[in-house]
C-alpha cells in the first residue's frame, strides 16, 4: 500500500516512537509533585515545553499542550473571546477554516456572537483586504490557516496579522498543516497545531498564547498548562511529538523540494491522463506534497475504493463520500468542481516510484467507475431548442453525467433545464459550464429541488 493521506494524519515518524518508549520509564508520575519521579517527569515535561517553544518562535511559558489540535482551537478561540468581551462579540474566520475552527465560529453565534465569513477566490486564498473590510469596532478575535488541510493553498497570514494588528485585533492562525514544514511567519496572537499531522502521536495538540493577549480559559478552573488545559499531561506523547516535530524540520528544507517536484508532477500529468479533470489549490503558494484535483462524472466514493483496491490511500472532499450528501465547504467555497474529487497528500519519504504508479493506475480507476455510471439518460422535451434533463432523486454526480450526455443533442443557442434535488448540483452544473465553454444562466426554483439553466454556446 502506498499512504497519500498524511493531511488527514502522518505515519509515526521513527524518532516519535523511540522518543515515545523511552520516555514511557521517566515521565510517567506527576510533574506537579516534588518527589523524585515528580522531578523527572518535570525535567521531560520542560524540556519537551522550551523545544516546542523554540520550533515555534515563541517563549516557553507560552506554549499550552492540550488533549489534541481540535481542543487546542475551540480552547484558544474560547478564551480569547473571553478574554475581550468588553471589546465585542464579533468573530472573523475565512470560508474555508478547518471545522473546527468552524464549530468554534457556531458556538460564538449560539452563545449570541457575530461571525463574518471571508470569502476565498478560486485558488482558496484570501485577500487581506477582506478581513480589513471584515474589521469592526467590536471584533474579539479573527481566525486564519496557516495552509488549506484540502487543497494544500498556504494563506498570505503575515499580511492579515498586520492587518489585525493596526485595528489591535488579536489573530489565531491554525498551523495544523504547516508547522511540521517551518515556523509561522508575521505578527500572530494565538496558534495551535496538531502533533499527528507531522508524524507525532495522536493525542497532543499545541495551544500558543503570546503575552499581552487578553485570555480568559473557559470551564472549570485548573492548575495544569497555565490553567489552559485541565487534566493529567501525557507526558510520554507529549515527548514524543515535540521530538518529531525537531525531527520532521531537520529534514524539511530537502524533503520538500522533492515533494514539491512529485506532487508538481501529478498536477501536470493528470489532466494530460484523464480527460475532464481540474485541479484545483493555488498552483504556487502550496504546501509541498499536497495536491487535490476532481474528475467530472465520477463518484468520489467509488474511485476511492478503486484507489484502495489497486493499493493507494486518498481521501475526498466530494458530497459522494460525506454521509450528509453535501460537497465539502472548502470546494463549495472556492467555486470549483467537486465531484470525483482526490486528496493526495504525500508524507515525507514517500518514493517516486509510487507517484509513477499511481499515475499508472488512475485513467483506468476513473474510467471504470466512469464506465459503470454511464446509463442511458431519459430526455423529453420541454420545448423546442430545449431539452429537460429529470435527475430527481439521483446523486453526484449523475446529474452533471446526463447533462453532459444529452449535451449536443442541443443547438446552439438552445438551452437544457436540469432538474436536481442533489446539493452538489448547485457547484458542479456551474463549474461543468465553466470547464465546458458554456453558458450557466442560473438556478430556478421547481415543485421538488431545483432547476438549473445552461445555454450551448458553441
Amino acid at each position: 500500500m502506498a499512504y497519500f493521506d498524511a493531511a488527514s494524519g502522518a505515519p509515526l515518524h521513527p524518532v516519535a516512537r523511540q522518543a515515545l518508549s523511552a520516555s514511557l520509564d521517566d515521565g510517567w508520575a506527576d510533574p506537579a509533585r516534588l518527589h523524585r519521579e515528580g522531578r523527572k517527569a518535570r525535567l521531560l515535561l520542560d524540556a519537551a515545553r522550551e523545544a516546542a517553544a523554540e520550533a515555534v518562535g515563541c517563549r516557553a511559558d507560552e506554549v499550552a499542550f492540550t488533549p489534541s489540535g481540535t481542543r487546542a482551537v475551540h480552547t484558544g478561540v474560547a478564551g480569547a473571546l473571553a478574554g475581550r468581551r468588553r471589546i465585542g462579540r464579533h468573530l472573523i474566520v475565512s470560508a474555508v477554516e478547518h471545522s473546527c475552527v468552524l464549530h468554534s465560529a457556531e458556538a460564538c453565534e449560539a452563545e449570541g456572537g457575530a461571525v463574518t465569513r471571508v470569502a476565498v477566490g478560486r485558488t482558496g486564498a484570501v485577500d487581506p483586504s477582506g478581513y480589513a473590510a471584515a474589521l469592526r469596532p467590536d471584533t474579539a478575535l479573527a481566525c486564519l490557516q496557516s495552509a488549506n488541510h484540502e487543497v494544500g493553498t498556504v494563506q498570505p497570514v503575515a499580511e492579515v496579522a498586520e492587518v489585525c494588528r493596526a485595528a489591535g485585533v488579536p489573530l489565531l492562525v491554525d498551523a495544523a498543516q504547516s508547522l511540521g514544514w517551518g515556523p509561522v511567519e508575521g505578527g500572530w496572537s494565538l496558534l495551535t497545531a496538531s502533533a499527528h499531522k507531522w508524524g507525532g502521536p495522536s493525542g497532543v495538540g499545541l495551544l500558543v498564547v503570546r503575552k499581552g493577549v487578553r485570555f480568559a480559559p473557559q470551564g472549570p478552573a485548573d492548575e495544569r498548562e497555565s490553567g489552559r488545559s485541565p487534566g493529567f499531561e501525557n507526558i510520554p506523547a507529549i515527548v514524543a511529538a515535540v521530538a518529531s516535530l525537531r525531527a520532521v524540520r531537520a529534514e524539511a528544507a530537502q524533503e520538500a523540494v522533492r515533494l514539491r517536484e512529485l506532487t508538481a508532477r501529478i498536477r501536470a500529468r493528470v489532466p494530460e491522463l484523464v480527460a475532464d479533470v481540474e485541479v484545483v489549490g493555488d498552483p504556487e503558494r502550496r504546501l509541498p506534497g499536497t495536491v487535490t484535483f476532481s474528475c467530472l462524472y465520477v463518484d468520489g466514493e467509488a474511485l476511492l475504493h478503486e484507489l484502495d483496491r489497486a493499493g493507494f490511500s486518498v481521501s475526498s472532499g466530494s458530497s459522494c463520500t460525506s454521509s450528509t450528501l453535501t460537497p465539502s465547504h472548502v470546494l463549495e467555497a472556492m467555486g470549483v468542481l467537486s465531484e470525483g474529487n482526490v486528496r493526495v497528500s504525500l508524507p515525507p519519504g514517500t518514493a517516486r516510484a509510487d507517484v509513477e504508479r499511481f499515475l499508472e493506475v488512475l485513467p483506468g480507476a476513473v474510467a471504470g467507475v466512469r464506465e459503470k455510471l454511464g446509463a442511458p439518460v431519459p430526455v423529453t422535451r420541454a420545448a423546442p431548442e430545449e431539452l429537460l434533463v429529470d435527475s430527481l432523486g439521483k446523486r453526484c454526480p449523475i446529474p452533471v453525467i446526463e447533462l453532459a450526455k444529452v449535451f449536443g443533442e442541443v443547438p446552439v443557442g438552445g438551452t437544457v433545464r436540469v432538474l436536481s434535488d442533489d446539493e452538489a448540483a448547485r457547484l458542479d452544473i456551474p463549474a461543468w459550464c465553466q470547464m465546458r465553454g458554456q453558458e450557466y444562466l442560473g438556478e430556478e426554483p421547481a415543485e421538488r429541488g431545483s432547476a438549473y439553466l445552461v445555454r450551448r454556446v458553441s
